[in-house]
């Protein structure tokens, strides 16, 4: 067992905006012993290795809240087509690649090929390098969802359920594979020709089945919500993830106010903003992508989110990375959107990928903080985020990430 002590480093313990200046953080096994200051750290053996992190910072493993490691960094319309084997293949990488960025837990938003069950349990059992991870199964949607493909390689690797009793059904199967999460989505998305944002995938009804069925057997539920409607029917019956809320009203916002306890939203901007940036090399131009409404969802997000962080609802990082215009491992792009965009300090940011992670993540306080008694879940830094947030984009400035008091990178 790991027993370690980072000695010197400049010290952000996530638990709030707050840096110490010279500290220090005892790891011993998978959780954290003892954390503060470096002038009033505990003596320890000679048994504890010692590591002087003298002009690093040390912060909190973030959580990427919306993930798809099984997406293969292609072309949208790729993503249902990978083999299964091959995208298991992919999935390895993708999660080894996430980690080593510092992103030491993750919550599913949807496995492409269904896999994501495996793929935790590798990562559990120390198979693979991974993040710990909320894993999914299959979508669920209903016909003429967002979720029901046109293309014939998807069939089975999405679960397509209309009515409540056909939506309990799905849910018990995704049980039963043994995921943590489901996701259903309940509107559309801008590009998609048989289901817009605005349009509700699912009746009340139907969305209610969902949620008691996945509550019951202790699964949570995440959704994908883009407009004010199906962003008031996820927190009218339950959901726990709530994916993108772009297109807010008054109502929505006083909504998830009301809710800010037991829910957190994920804007997943990266989509979007690269959409509009790099469509062209998917061969959908700019010009295309703003009369699809892409430039408007940006403006409404930007607005949306202003209005939830006024109002104290928990904003956490995350979304649809694994495309070719949104690579896995950029992931901590969102954190520079969060700043230039919803008006965050840095601090703020890193607390949003941090803290709120974790809590969404972990609800019991484990990971997203460095506090005696969590997981050991560390990563140094060769710069500082609390000033500059871009920096944990650059792969050689992530010097070490430990999670669970384990070595990775």
């Amino acid at each position: 067992m790991t027993s370690l002590m980072i000695t010197n480093a400049r010290l952000f313990t996530g638990v709030d905006n707050t840096v110490i200046r010279n500290g220090s953080i005892w790891i011993d096994g998978t959780t954290i012993r003892w954390v503060g200051p470096s002038n009033s750290a505990p003596a320890v053996g000679a048994d504890v290795e010692q590591l002087d992190a003298s002009n690093k910072f040390v912060m909190p493993g973030m959580t990427e809240a919306h993930v798809h490691l099984s997406y293969a960094n292609a072309h949208p319309s790729q993503l249902d087509r990978q083999p299964v084997p091959v995208a298991m293949l992919d999935a390895v990488d993708n999660a080894r690649t996430l980690l080593s960025m510092g992103f030491t837990s993750a919550i599913s938003f949807g496995s492409a090929q269904g896999i994501d069950v495996p793929l935790r349990n590798a990562i559990d059992s120390g198979r693979i390098a991974g993040p710990r991870l909320a894993a999914n199964e299959r979508d669920i949607g209903s016909t003429g969802s967002n979720a029901d493909s046109k293309a014939p390689e998807s069939e089975g690797r999405k679960r397509i359920a209309d009515g409540p009793w056909a939506v309990r059904a799905a849910v018990r199967k995704v049980a039963k594979a043994g995921a943590d999460v489901i996701k259903i989505f309940l509107d559309g998305e801008e590009l998609s020709a048989h289901a817009a944002p605005g349009v509700l995938s699912y009746t009340d009804e139907e969305v209610a089945a969902a949620v008691q069925e996945a509550h019951a057997r202790q699964l949570r539920v995440a959704c994908h919500a883009r407009s004010a409607g199906a962003v008031k029917q996820a927190v009218r019956h339950g959901v726990d993830f709530i994916g993108h809320a772009n297109f807010l009203d008054d109502e929505a916002v006083d909504m998830l106010a009301a809710n800010r306890d037991r829910l957190c939203v994920g804007p997943g901007i990266a989509w979007e903003i690269q959409l509009l940036e790099r469509g062209h090399e998917i061969g959908l131009s700019r010009s295309l992508v703003e009369a699809r409404g892409y430039q408007r969802e940006v403006d409404a997000t930007i607005a949306s989110m202003k209005r939830l962080r006024d109002v104290g609802v928990p904003i956490v990082i995350g979304g649809d990375y694994g495309l070719s215009i949104t690579p896995h491992g950029t992931n901590a792009k969102d954190l520079e959107y969060f700043v230039d965009l919803f008006g965050m300090s840095h601090v703020e940011a890193l607390l949003c990928a941090t803290r709120d992670g974790g809590a969404a993540f972990d609800p019991s306080g484990m990971v997203g903080t460095l506090e005696a008694g969590t997981y050991a879940d560390v990563v140094v830094v060769d710069g500082d985020p609390t000033i500059d947030v871009s920096v944990l984009q650059e792969a050689d400035k992530i010097t070490a990430v430990y999670k669970a008091g384990e070595r990775f990178a």
